[in-house]
Protein backbone atom coordinates (compact mmCIF):
# COMPACT_ATOMS: atom_id res chain seq x y z
CA UNK A 1 0.00 0.00 0.00
CA UNK A 2 1.22 3.35 -1.04
CA UNK A 3 1.61 5.64 1.74
CA UNK A 4 -0.55 8.13 0.97
CA UNK A 5 -3.21 5.52 0.45
CA UNK A 6 -2.87 4.49 3.61
CA UNK A 7 -3.06 8.39 5.12
CA UNK A 8 -6.12 8.42 2.98
CA UNK A 9 -7.66 5.24 4.83
CA UNK A 10 -6.29 5.99 8.36
CA UNK A 11 -7.18 9.46 8.20
CA UNK A 12 -10.80 8.65 6.96
CA UNK A 13 -11.11 5.45 9.76
CA UNK A 14 -10.10 8.53 12.71
CA UNK A 15 -13.34 10.47 11.34
CA UNK A 16 -15.18 7.75 10.78
CA UNK A 17 -15.19 6.68 14.52
CA UNK A 18 -14.29 10.17 15.82
CA UNK A 19 -17.21 12.24 13.94
CA UNK A 20 -19.41 8.58 14.71
CA UNK A 21 -18.96 9.10 18.43
CA UNK A 22 -20.04 12.96 18.19
CA UNK A 23 -23.08 12.19 16.01
CA UNK A 24 -24.34 8.91 18.04
CA UNK A 25 -24.34 11.33 21.28
CA UNK A 26 -25.65 14.73 20.01
CA UNK A 27 -28.00 13.83 17.25
CA UNK A 28 -31.89 12.98 18.24
CA UNK A 29 -33.15 9.21 18.54
CA UNK A 30 -29.05 7.37 18.77
CA UNK A 31 -28.75 4.96 20.83
CA UNK A 32 -26.04 6.74 22.72
CA UNK A 33 -28.07 10.35 22.58
CA UNK A 34 -26.99 12.56 25.46
CA UNK A 35 -24.39 10.29 26.66
CA UNK A 36 -21.78 12.94 27.69
CA UNK A 37 -18.12 14.12 27.10
CA UNK A 38 -16.73 11.35 28.31
CA UNK A 39 -17.89 9.07 25.86
CA UNK A 40 -17.00 11.40 23.39
CA UNK A 41 -13.25 11.89 24.13
CA UNK A 42 -13.31 7.82 24.90
CA UNK A 43 -14.56 7.87 21.22
CA UNK A 44 -12.08 9.94 19.75
CA UNK A 45 -9.14 8.10 21.44
CA UNK A 46 -10.27 4.97 20.38
CA UNK A 47 -10.02 6.54 16.88
CA UNK A 48 -6.72 7.65 16.95
CA UNK A 49 -5.72 4.28 18.35
CA UNK A 50 -7.76 2.40 15.58
CA UNK A 51 -5.92 4.56 12.84
CA UNK A 52 -2.66 4.16 13.53
CA UNK A 53 -2.94 0.36 14.39
CA UNK A 54 -4.27 0.02 10.78
CA UNK A 55 -1.97 2.21 8.76
CA UNK A 56 1.26 2.47 10.49
CA UNK A 57 3.30 0.55 9.45
CA UNK A 58 2.60 1.54 5.52
CA UNK A 59 2.74 5.36 6.23
CA UNK A 60 3.90 6.16 9.37
CA UNK A 61 0.03 7.15 10.96
CA UNK A 62 0.07 10.42 10.55
CA UNK A 63 -3.17 11.40 10.29
CA UNK A 64 -2.67 15.27 10.57
CA UNK A 65 -1.39 17.77 8.89
CA UNK A 66 0.39 19.07 12.26
CA UNK A 67 2.01 15.98 13.06
CA UNK A 68 3.20 16.16 9.46
CA UNK A 69 4.69 19.25 9.75
CA UNK A 70 5.99 18.85 13.23
CA UNK A 71 7.85 15.42 12.08
CA UNK A 72 9.58 17.45 9.48
CA UNK A 73 10.55 20.35 11.14
CA UNK A 74 11.90 17.88 13.59
CA UNK A 75 14.57 16.17 11.06
CA UNK A 76 12.02 13.04 11.33
CA UNK A 77 10.03 13.13 7.84
CA UNK A 78 11.41 14.72 4.49
CA UNK A 79 10.02 17.45 3.56
CA UNK A 80 9.43 16.82 -0.02
CA UNK A 81 6.44 14.08 1.33
CA UNK A 82 4.67 16.69 3.19
CA UNK A 83 2.24 18.58 0.72
CA UNK A 84 1.36 14.82 -0.55
CA UNK A 85 0.60 14.00 3.17
CA UNK A 86 -1.44 16.50 3.89
CA UNK A 87 -3.74 16.08 0.74
CA UNK A 88 -3.92 12.42 1.17
CA UNK A 89 -5.30 13.60 5.11
CA UNK A 90 -7.77 16.29 3.94
CA UNK A 91 -8.92 13.86 1.59
CA UNK A 92 -9.26 10.75 4.04
CA UNK A 93 -10.82 12.99 6.89
CA UNK A 94 -13.38 14.43 4.30
CA UNK A 95 -14.01 10.92 3.42
CA UNK A 96 -14.95 9.78 6.98
CA UNK A 97 -17.37 12.55 7.56
CA UNK A 98 -19.58 11.46 4.56
CA UNK A 99 -19.04 8.13 5.96
CA UNK A 100 -20.61 9.25 8.78
CA UNK A 101 -23.46 11.24 7.34
CA UNK A 102 -24.36 7.71 5.55
CA UNK A 103 -24.74 6.24 8.39
CA UNK A 104 -26.50 8.51 10.63
CA UNK A 105 -28.63 10.00 7.79
CA UNK A 106 -32.02 9.19 9.10
CA UNK A 107 -31.07 11.06 12.57
CA UNK A 108 -29.88 14.10 10.83
CA UNK A 109 -33.34 13.73 9.45
CA UNK A 110 -34.89 13.85 12.83
CA UNK A 111 -32.75 15.99 14.35
CA UNK A 112 -33.84 19.99 14.59
CA UNK A 113 -30.99 21.72 16.27
CA UNK A 114 -28.39 22.96 13.44
CA UNK A 115 -25.73 23.78 15.94
CA UNK A 116 -26.06 19.70 16.75
CA UNK A 117 -25.31 18.73 13.14
CA UNK A 118 -22.78 21.22 12.43
CA UNK A 119 -20.97 19.59 15.59
CA UNK A 120 -20.99 16.55 14.28
CA UNK A 121 -18.57 17.57 11.25
CA UNK A 122 -16.27 19.81 13.01
CA UNK A 123 -15.24 22.00 16.12
CA UNK A 124 -16.67 25.44 17.57
CA UNK A 125 -15.71 27.24 20.64
CA UNK A 126 -17.79 27.14 23.76
CA UNK A 127 -17.13 30.53 24.01
CA UNK A 128 -16.23 32.46 21.23
CA UNK A 129 -13.05 34.68 21.61
CA UNK A 130 -10.70 33.65 18.67
CA UNK A 131 -7.38 34.66 20.31
CA UNK A 132 -8.64 32.49 23.41
CA UNK A 133 -9.34 29.79 20.71
CA UNK A 134 -6.14 29.70 18.91
CA UNK A 135 -4.02 29.54 21.91
CA UNK A 136 -6.17 26.31 23.48
CA UNK A 137 -5.66 24.78 20.02
CA UNK A 138 -1.88 25.37 20.15
CA UNK A 139 -1.20 24.42 23.35
CA UNK A 140 -3.62 20.96 22.60
CA UNK A 141 -1.20 20.21 19.71
CA UNK A 142 1.63 20.77 21.26
CA UNK A 143 0.92 18.69 23.52
CA UNK A 144 0.04 15.93 21.12
CA UNK A 145 2.93 16.79 18.74
CA UNK A 146 5.57 17.38 21.37
CA UNK A 147 4.38 13.28 22.66
CA UNK A 148 4.28 12.21 18.85
CA UNK A 149 8.13 13.52 18.31
CA UNK A 150 9.30 10.91 21.45
CA UNK A 151 7.43 8.14 20.29
CA UNK A 152 8.20 8.70 15.97
CA UNK A 153 10.97 6.80 13.89
CA UNK A 154 13.13 8.94 11.79
CA UNK A 155 11.58 9.03 8.55
CA UNK A 156 8.46 7.41 8.78
CA UNK A 157 6.69 8.56 11.99
CA UNK A 158 4.48 6.25 14.11
CA UNK A 159 3.99 2.42 13.98
CA UNK A 160 1.22 -0.23 15.02
CA UNK A 161 2.96 -0.51 18.69
CA UNK A 162 2.44 3.49 19.02
CA UNK A 163 -1.53 3.28 18.59
CA UNK A 164 -1.86 2.95 22.39
CA UNK A 165 -0.32 5.53 23.86
CA UNK A 166 -1.11 8.10 20.88
CA UNK A 167 -4.84 7.03 21.28
CA UNK A 168 -4.82 7.71 25.49
CA UNK A 169 -2.39 11.16 24.62
CA UNK A 170 -5.51 11.89 22.70
CA UNK A 171 -7.89 10.97 25.12
CA UNK A 172 -6.50 13.34 27.94
CA UNK A 173 -5.99 15.95 25.36
CA UNK A 174 -9.66 15.38 25.43
CA UNK A 175 -10.56 14.88 28.69
CA UNK A 176 -8.23 17.91 29.85
CA UNK A 177 -7.93 20.79 27.37
CA UNK A 178 -11.17 20.15 25.04
CA UNK A 179 -13.78 22.33 26.84
CA UNK A 180 -13.09 25.43 25.40
CA UNK A 181 -12.73 24.46 21.50
CA UNK A 182 -13.48 20.98 21.11
CA UNK A 183 -10.16 20.13 20.67
CA UNK A 184 -9.58 19.90 16.99
CA UNK A 185 -5.90 19.72 17.10
CA UNK A 186 -5.73 18.60 13.56
CA UNK A 187 -6.46 20.93 10.61
CA UNK A 188 -7.43 17.79 8.48
CA UNK A 189 -9.55 16.71 10.97
CA UNK A 190 -11.90 20.08 11.37
CA UNK A 191 -11.72 21.34 7.67
CA UNK A 192 -12.51 18.14 5.68
CA UNK A 193 -15.44 17.27 6.97
CA UNK A 194 -16.72 21.22 7.22
CA UNK A 195 -16.62 21.22 3.65
CA UNK A 196 -18.73 18.16 3.41
CA UNK A 197 -20.90 19.88 5.69
CA UNK A 198 -20.99 22.67 3.84
CA UNK A 199 -21.87 20.57 0.45
CA UNK A 200 -23.81 17.80 1.89
CA UNK A 201 -27.66 18.04 1.17
CA UNK A 202 -29.03 17.98 5.44
CA UNK A 203 -32.06 19.23 5.86
CA UNK A 204 -32.37 22.16 8.55
CA UNK A 205 -28.53 22.76 8.79
CA UNK A 206 -27.09 26.36 9.33
CA UNK A 207 -24.28 27.38 7.71
CA UNK A 208 -20.52 25.63 8.13
CA UNK A 209 -19.06 28.55 10.07
CA UNK A 210 -16.32 29.82 7.93
CA UNK A 211 -15.41 32.51 10.58
CA UNK A 212 -14.23 30.23 13.13
CA UNK A 213 -13.07 27.82 10.36
CA UNK A 214 -9.21 29.04 10.30
CA UNK A 215 -8.48 28.83 14.20
CA UNK A 216 -8.62 25.04 14.29
CA UNK A 217 -6.15 24.69 10.84
CA UNK A 218 -4.02 27.76 12.07
CA UNK A 219 -3.86 26.96 15.77
CA UNK A 220 -2.74 23.36 15.52
CA UNK A 221 -0.26 24.03 12.84
CA UNK A 222 1.40 26.78 15.20
CA UNK A 223 1.09 24.36 17.94
CA UNK A 224 3.12 21.94 15.75
CA UNK A 225 5.86 24.56 15.20
CA UNK A 226 6.36 25.78 18.87
CA UNK A 227 6.49 21.74 19.92
CA UNK A 228 9.35 20.78 16.88
CA UNK A 229 11.25 24.01 17.61
CA UNK A 230 11.55 22.86 21.67
CA UNK A 231 12.41 19.21 20.89
CA UNK A 232 15.59 20.12 18.86
CA UNK A 233 16.00 22.40 21.35
CA UNK A 234 16.30 19.56 23.63
CA UNK A 235 15.94 16.12 22.30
Amino acid sequence: MSPYLAEIIGTAMLLLLGDGVVANVVLNKTKGNNSGWIVITFGWGIAVFTGVFMVGRFSGAHLNPAVTLGLAMAGKFPWEQVPLYMLSELTGAAIGALLVWLAYRRHFDETTDAEAKLATFCTGPAIRSYGNNVITEVIGTFVLVFGVLYLAKADVGLGALDALPVGLLVLGIGLSLGGPTGYAINPARDLGPRIMHALLPIPGKRDSDWSYAWVPVLGPLAGAVVAALLYRCIA
